[in-house]
């Protein structure tokens, strides 16, 4: 049995999310190849959609909302054969098809719109016929899934987001509510005694992790200065996760804190991290999101990239698992509230029991397979 993913690199979620799933299938005997999209056609592409990504999400944030706001609103032609959307996408469609027929795959799940948007056109034109599975990667349905709705299946985060799905075209026996594939070591957890023993923490002492992304994006510096100066009738210490951010991690570093911190760069236990904490300040990343869900975290957002992330956002807030800092509202502000109010955080805990996948990648994969032993 033979699976092909395809993503695109457009940031680290679409790609971790691939692996996760390729590991699975890995580790069952299933052979499973990753495929960058638009990195097999033309690498000079994908560095240029990559780089433009993260410039635009972290250098011009407004000119990237403006740009997502009109793709939402976007309006395509019935009577259109292809969409604008496909008709761009024509020079790879081609490529990719040949690549299948080469691949000979029993199945293929993509986990970007762009890949699902190729995929379609070939479902349509009958140059494919194997099953051919979606994955939302956000809360969210990013306005280009509706250029997908001729593959055969879609897995949501949650049958929340059902209604969205109908708009965008897909009817409900192409839904699967499996969640966003994690990596299976967020369904396994320990005490939060024993996590913060094994990271050399007050194991009783209240835990906050602060995440800013895998670039460490955000000023967290000045958070981390800010939390730290937190007049609070409960301590706490704090967990600091800057990424690939040397220059934040060198700078807290180099800080005097009244509180006990521990300071990582890039690291790839963020499970026992999670384990070890009571809540979490982070930018809402569907796949952040969906590991704090696992770990049963109540989230404080901050620096949502404007987009999909935005719509996260709005997802968690009005599904009760999260707040949201705004100018009226300080981080420092909201954590307080949390830790002096187990109430609220009981209140979020319980709201999180509906939106957890811990066993996402799990149910995906097992899917996937029984489509592709079908296929055979």
């Amino acid at each position: 049995m033979k699976i092909i993913i395809m993503s695109v690199t457009a940031g680290e979620g679409h790609n971790s999310t691939a692996r996760a799933m390729r590991d699975y299938f890995t580790a069952n005997g299933v052979q499973a190849e990753i495929l960058d999209t638009y990195g097999y056609v033309s690498p000079a592409v994908m560095k240029s959609i990559n780089k433009s990504y993260l410039w635009f999400s972290s250098h011009a944030k407004n000119a990237w909302k403006l740009g997502y706001r009109l793709a939402e609103k976007r309006r395509t032609l019935k009577e259109m054969e292809f969409t604008p959307a496909q008709i761009v996408q024509m020079p790879f469609v081609l490529e990719i098809r040949d690549y299948l027929r080469l691949a000979a795959p029993d199945a293929v799940i993509f986990t970007h719109p762009f890949a699902g948007l190729i995929l379609d056109v070939l479902k349509r034109e009958k140059k494919i016929t194997v099953p051919t599975v979606g994955i939302l990667t956000d809360f969210t349905f990013h306005p280009y899934w509706e250029d997908c709705t001729s593959n055969d299946y879609v897995v949501i985060p949650s049958m929340a987001l059902r209604h969205q799905a109908y708009r965008k075209g897909f009817r409900q026996e192409q839904l699967r509510d499996f969640g966003i594939p994690i990596h299976p070591k967020f369904s396994v957890s320990v005490s939060k005694e024993e996590a913060r023993r094994s990271l050399e923490l007050d194991p009783h002492l209240p835990t906050l992790l602060l995440m800013g992304g895998s670039m460490g994006y955000g000023n967290m510096t000045d958070t981390l200065t800010m939390l730290d100066q937190l007049e609070t009738g409960i301590d706490f210490q704090i967990i600091c996760v800057c990424g690939n951010n040397a220059h934040a991690k060198a700078q807290i570093d180099s800080l005097q804190t009244r509180r006990k911190v521990l300071n990582l760069g890039f690291v790839d236990y963020v499970d026992r991290l999670m384990d070890a904490s009571d809540c979490i300040v982070t930018k809402p990343g569907g796949l952040t999101t969906s590991e704090a869900l696992a770990k049963q975290l109540p989230m404080i957002i901050v620096n949502p990239i404007p987009g999909q992330e935005t719509r996260n956002m709005e997802f968690l807030l009005n599904n009760g698992t999260a707040v949201a800092v705004n100018k009226m509202c300080t981080v420092e502000e909201l954590v307080c509230r949390l830790f002096e109010n187990e109430n609220r955080m009981a209140a979020m805990r319980a709201c999180i029991q509906d939106l957890r996948r811990p066993d996402s990648t799990k149910n995906v994969c097992d899917f996937v397979m029984g489509l592709a032993g079908k296929s055979i």
